[in-house]
């Protein structure tokens, strides 16, 4: 998984330069290159990110409960 999100970001980096390049040089269809590789970017590559890093339940010590809110008050 992280090899595949690692993959599919040099993918996507390397599209939006390639739509930079095509918007320095006025190509006719830069702008459409370039949005899709922000389209791309925001709904492939970081759902994929998401469930990558979240899956196996790290982001529970993130969590405010009333357990951690109590250990605050009293310290």
């Amino acid at each position: 998984m992280q090899t595949l999100v690692k993959i599919l970001f040099f993918i996507f980096v390397a599209w939006m330069l390639v739509g930079a390049y095509l918007l320095n040089t006025a190509h006719p269809k830069a702008q459409v290159v370039m949005g899709l590789g922000v389209l791309f970017m925001a709904f492939i590559l970081m759902p994929v990110f998401i469930y990558h890093r979240y899956r196996d339940g790290k982001y529970k010590k993130y969590i405010i409960n009333n357990d951690t809110n109590n250990k605050n008050k009293k310290d």
